[in-house]
């Protein structure tokens, strides 16, 4: 996976005189008046399907409540366990369970007091699901907890949480689970919390907390004035939801957004060279795929108005033909413009340690594609429509989201190449809610059908592989599974790897699970496509990447880099007037400190325009000007970093 490609422009003036001076006002961002709230605006193309934790399926939905809530144990920079809703813990000598010591004096943005006994509660509604073999709302949140051997929770006070596990690893301070507040929603237990309906405005503990939301317009977070860590800069965070990433660019050039999170390939590389726009490439913890409608496979189940439309989609040698037809290197360089990589098995390259390449990789190639179709049964017939087993035509229902302009670009180029093997496509778009809840089949609730063919959509992980892996169990049908798939020796291998005492020994099953799933040809992982971002530099500071190498700001792992970001804007301090007085000795007992360092901007990425001291640069070109009264020549300079594979 390609670390970010580090190209960074700094254009001063090109100026005499007075249109120097004219132009000047142009690299600073407007002043703000006395009391004029610092509003952080962040575009995607992403609408929120849900603010209840448990239920959405976004990675809107988790931004939002990444930003309103805490996990027990957070994420740092590079995605080491920082303290969170905990302050610090330790593992009891034995093994067999961690002491979590819940920070003293913390409250809820409402001022009740934030304790134990809320993270008992909360921890504790995923235990009781687990034991009940069930999961909480959409599934995604607490298997993380079972995959660290968690047990049982106890608060013997308010200040204490005890865990007990099964697990030797130490993934239980990896588990992405909210912390929410008892004395609001203590009276529900995991099915009827699971099903709750959040409203703004909400109460957490995190540095801002949702105060309104408009479904297709905007989320709109407050600071939450009971926060304690670091507070950012930003006194409100708006979430704003564009229908296209065009307008989302344009507003971002306009200066009426901060952050743009999706552009496309071409309009990243045209706002490389906008002031005062800084963009990134990061690497992707996760992939855009094909996934095969297989209901019933497992089971000979079918379900009465839905299910797949033919049932050659439930054979692995059908599906393995079918991923002959696809060039995933033409995806990824005329779709994706070359940022991204070819995808092959369910775990991403980022994740290096834990990454195979298949032992039986499939090839672009039309002629053998029509081969293996013939040799597996599926014919064609005289007006060259291939056959199922059943002599019906197949013709399959591709369904896609609307919030990617790739996308639909991708199902124009499989319509064709499937067309020549007289596989006939239509595609159909939905909005990601909508089609969240078509791929569910009747094990999540007698309304829902599955009633689709493929999915071509996409998923985004944590820093443990398990997070993807979990999708492929027989027990994500109906929460989390797009593929309806089913093999209890991949569950199996999915629990020995997870009870695995090294590294080499994990691995070494996870090879085998990957290419299980690639080798039955459950998804066509088409690529590992990059997380594309620009963001404005005249408003915003302190700009870092989550992970520093290869992330992007926002959109990672909880909330850490909004409290980093400082106020561009603000005018830096009086330089102190230079006197020939010798500066007095400190007073004896205190120390003489360094003036702070300022926070560096994000690295790792590619831009142009100013940059985080833009003020600064100002106050010393109307200096230089002042003094000399003569012009400055043009000085561009670019720094160019060539492209990294990663892992």
């Amino acid at each position: 996976m390609r670390a970010p490609v580090s190209h960074r422009f700094v254009r001063l003036l090109a100026a005499l005189g007075l249109a120097g001076a004219l132009l000047l006002p142009a690299l600073a961002a407007p002043a703000r008046a006395a009391g004029e709230k610092l509003v952080l605006r962040v575009g995607t193309t992403q609408d929120l399907d849900s603010i209840n934790p448990y239920q959405t399926l976004l990675v809107t939905g988790y931004e939002a409540f990444e930003l309103t809530y805490n996990l027990l144990v957070d994420f740092g920079p590079d995605l080491e366990p920082i303290p969170g809703f905990a302050d610090k813990w330790e593992r009891a000598a034995d093994g067999k369970s961690w002491k979590f010591h819940i920070r003293t004096g913390m409250k809820w943005s409402d001022g009740t007091p934030a304790t134990a006994q809320d993270a008992c509660y909360s921890w504790g509604l995923a235990v009781v699901a687990i034991k009940a073999d069930a999961h909480i709302g959409a599934g995604y949140l607490d298997p993380g907890l079972k995959d660290a051997g968690v047990t049982k929770v106890e608060c013997p006070d308010d200040q204490t949480m005890i865990a007990y596990t099964t697990d030797a690893s130490d993934r239980i301070l990896q588990t992405y689970l909210t912390i929410i507040p008892r004395h609001i929603w203590g009276a529900k237990d995991y099915k009827a919390i699971g099903e709750a309906k959040f409203e703004a405005p909400l109460v957490g503990t995190g540095p801002y907390t949702l105060a309104e939301w408009k479904t297709s317009q905007y989320a709109r977070f407050v600071r939450n004035p009971n926060y304690w860590g670091k507070q950012g800069a930003a006194d409100e965070v708006v979430i704003q939801f564009f229908k296209s990433a065009d307008t989302m660019v344009q507003a971002l050039k306009a200066g009426e957004i901060d952050y743009a999170r999706g552009p496309n390939a071409d309009q990243l590389k045209a706002l490389q060279n906008q002031p005062n726009v800084k963009t990134v490439v990061g690497s992707a913890n996760g992939w855009t795929q094909l996934a095969f409608n297989g209901y019933g496979a497992s089971n000979g189940k079918t379900i009465k108005g839905g299910g797949p439309s033919t049932k050659a989609l439930l054979d692995p040698a059908f599906r393995d033909a079918l991923g002959y037809a696809v060039d995933k290197k033409v995806l990824v360089d005329r779709v994706l413009g070359g940022f991204g990589d070819v995808g092959n098995t369910i775990v991403p390259p980022v994740l290096g340690q834990w990454h195979v390449e298949p032992d039986h990789p499939r090839t672009f190639d039309i002629e053998l594609a029509k081969q293996k179709l013939d040799a597996a049964g599926y014919k064609l017939d005289g007006e060259g429509r291939r056959l199922d087993k059943e002599g019906k035509p197949i013709s399959l229902r591709v369904f896609l989201p609307d919030t990617n302009d790739s996308d639909p670009k991708v199902a124009q180029f499989v319509k064709d190449w499937y067309g020549q093997l007289g596989v006939k496509v239509t595609t159909q778009v939905r909005d990601s809610a909508t089609l969240g809840n078509i791929v569910l089949p009747p094990e999540a609730g007698k309304d829902y059908t599955a009633n689709y063919d493929i999915e071509l959509w996409g998923w985004a992980g944590n820093p443990d592989p398990n997070a993807l892996l979990q999708i492929f169990k027989c027990d994500a049908i109906g929460s989390s599974s797009d593929s309806q798939y089913c093999n209890p020796e991949f569950d199996k291998m999915y629990e020995a790897q997870t009870a695995a005492t090294t590294a080499a020994e994990r691995k070494t099953i996870l090879a085998t699970m990957q290419n299980l799933i690639y080798d039955q040809a459950v998804y066509d992982i088409l690529y590992y496509d990059a997380n594309l971002v620009a963001y404005r530099t005249d408003r915003f500071g302190g700009w870092q990447n989550q992970p520093t190498a290869n992330g992007t700001p926002l959109f990672s792992y909880g909330s850490i880099n909004y409290t980093l970001l400082t106020d561009a804007t603000a005018v830096p301090s009086p330089t102190p007037t230079v006197s020939s007085t010798p500066a007095p000795s400190p007073v004896p007992g205190s120390s003489a400190t360094p003036a702070p360092t300022p926070v560096p901007s994000g690295s790792g990425g590619t831009g142009g325009g100013g940059g985080d001291n833009t003020a600064l640069y100002v106050g010393i070109l109307v200096a230089v000007l002042a003094a000399a009264g003569v012009g400055l020549a043009l000085v561009m300079r670019r720094r160019k970093g060539t492209p990294r594979e990663e892992e």
